[in-house]
């Protein structure tokens, strides 16, 4: 494992990430929006997340820059990194699966929305969140480089921290009672962590 063989192959997980949504995203569309929550906030957390986890490792797999704040290459850590993305697109898929054409890429309900509470929602509330922030510590894993490497953490970080309060809400007011009694046995992110109480 070197450096460049690192940068690509995490290349291709961020291509793969998006072949494995694409279908997902056209089946979405069919299904009428009921409640769209794509405000000016929304649109700035989407963006910082993009430019965390998008925009700057592609410049860095692209260009190298910024060189000058590479660190010390570990074969161990950029084929751990490697593993953990691979893991991490397997529950992006599982994710959309079992979500179906409920799933959207900003905070919405659909027509025929339904709480899914089966396959990998079993485990964790917000399996997709899960499989973010699996990909931010892979990308600080395989890209080693000050700028490149935490920038998915501080981007998808603070997409999590500043949306998921307003999705809970929006899930509790759209289901009740279904929500919360679903929010009290499942873990938000973490698999078989004690999920605190519902609020």
């Amino acid at each position: 494992m070197t450096p460049l063989v690192a940068k690509l192959l995490h290349g291709l997980c961020m291509v793969a990430w998006w072949v494995i949504r694409r279908p997902f995203e056209r089946k979405s569309k069919r299904n009428v929006l009921l409640r769209d929550a794509m405000d000016l906030r929304e649109k700035a957390v989407l963006g910082v997340s993009f430019t965390g986890l998008g925009l700057i490792p592609f410049a860095y797999i692209a260009t190298g820059f910024p060189a000058a704040l590479d660190q010390a290459f570990s074969p161990v850590r950029a084929i751990a990194g490697l593993l953990l993305f691979v893991a991490a697109l397997g529950l992006f898929y599982a994710t959309h699966k079992a979500l179906g054409r409920n799933w959207s890429v900003t905070l919405a309900v659909r027509a025929e929305h339904s709480l899914v509470t089966g396959g990998v929602y079993r485990f964790v509330r917000h399996p997709m969140y899960t499989a973010f922030w699996m990909w931010a510590i892979a990308q600080s894993l395989t890209l080693q480089n000050w700028l490149a490497g935490p920038a998915g953490i501080i981007g998808f970080g603070t997409l999590y921290l500043l949306r998921v309060g307003r999705e809970e809400a929006l899930m509790r007011e759209t289901f009740g009672s279904e929500w919360n009694s679903y929010a009290a046995r499942t873990p938000r992110i973490i698999p078989f962590a004690p999920p605190p109480r519902a609020r």
